[in-house]
């Protein structure tokens, strides 16, 4: 099963999903001494698989593929609240909540200058599950090394079926109390997310406030309560941020934002333009969390469309639904006050380039 001492390099590529994790960044990122992960949210099965084989035949290294956890499979406590008033209550408020923001959107529409084509909101679908079950036959039909969740935790007999199959587990955990149930359900691995990381936060229950602990702290605090090793996620970008990570006790650290503008990457257009202009100061140099593209607290540049609904609800995925045609439009138009700039609050260290040479940079070794 695979450690985190394994890596030559200690270092984690981001699962992002949307588009910016790659085969390619996944193979430049284990090629180079870390593990690299591919993002299995918003695709089809199949589309992972055939992202799992390209991989395999750009590199023979280790990697993970990270999976949304739905709110159907997802047992932790503060969720199983919701359980026990009924999860399909709970699903029914968010999506009440939903309709009511897509309401919102469309009395936006029909203020917008006449001749401006606005496209029409999507519509919430109770039935996305994001395709977890066909998604976890196929870690398991792959032998996947490392499978990763996010957005919950999964029952303590999945962790268990992949353990028998020598398949290493890791959760994303932002406070000490999640940290302490995924330690319980068996996982091998825990993610620390500090609130510097960009996208979304991977709190376990989607209606919780992210905690503001910094990821430094939040290593001290969760290293004393689980014995599980660790990785730091969130806001690191120099050597020093790097350092620090490990000097708190991560096994290994983790970069997104650092490697959106990567050669590798699948950062869109409108992404890596909007991105760059933050960097070189052409625009809003600051980042914040928004539930605004999808529901769920996500940390990106601030745009037009982040300012004009600062009270978006808990109401994922069914709001990402919903503004998904308004994103595809604003990306085709070139528009990046309408798209999801995801960015950590480390984006200034983002840097054109190969990743491998990105990464040796946040180590201080020589390109």
């Amino acid at each position: 099963m695979f450690t985190l001492n394994s890596l030559t390099l200690p270092v984690i590529g981001a699962p992002m999903a949307g588009g910016p994790s790659t085969p390619e960044l996944a193979a430049a990122v284990g090629e180079t001494g870390g593990l690299g992960f591919l993002a299995a949210g918003y695709k089809s099965a199949g589309s992972v698989a055939d992202q799992i084989s390209q991989l395999r035949r750009l590199s023979g290294r280790p990697f993970g593929l990270n999976l949304f956890v739905p709110d159907a499979a997802n047992t932790y406590p503060v969720a199983a609240q919701d359980q026990a008033a009924g999860k399909a209550a709970a699903q029914a408020r968010r999506i009440e909540a939903a309709r009511t923001f897509r309401k919102h959107l469309v009395a936006a529409a029909g203020q917008a200058p006449a001749g401006t084509t606005v496209p029409e909101p999507g519509m919430p679908d109770p039935s996305d599950d994001d395709a977890w079950q066909a998604k976890l036959e196929l870690v398991l039909r792959e032998r996947v090394p490392v499978v990763s969740f996010t957005f919950g935790l999964p029952e303590p007999a999945v962790f268990a079926e992949l353990a028998a199959q020598g398949i290493c587990s890791m959760v994303t955990v932002t406070d000490v109390g999640e940290a302490r149930a995924a330690a319980a359900a068996g996982a091998n691995i825990l993610c620390v997310q500090g609130p510097e990381a960009g996208g979304h936060r991977g709190t376990l229950d989607s209606g919780k406030v992210p905690g503001e602990v910094a990821l430094t702290d939040l290593l001290d605090q969760v290293r004393e309560a689980c014995p599980l090793p660790l990785v730091a996620a969130g806001g690191i970008s120099t050597p020093e941020d790097a350092s620090a990570a490990l000097a708190a006790g991560a096994g290994a650290v983790q970069v997104g934002t650092l490697l959106l503008l990567s050669d590798e990457a699948g950062t869109s257009k409108v992404h890596r333009g909007g991105l760059m202009d933050a960097v070189q100061g052409r625009r809003d140099p600051d980042t914040s969390l928004t539930r605004a593209f999808s529901g769920r607290p996500a940390r990106g540049l601030i745009n037009d469309f982040m300012r004009a609904y600062p009270d978006a609800p808990d109401a994922y995925p069914y709001i990402n639904h919903i503004t998904g045609p308004l994103r595809a439009d604003a990306a085709a138009a070139g528009n990046p006050e309408g798209v999801s700039l995801w960015a950590g609050t480390g984006f200034r260290h983002a840097a054109e380039g190969p990743a491998p040479v990105i990464l040796r940079r946040l180590f201080g070794l020589a390109d």
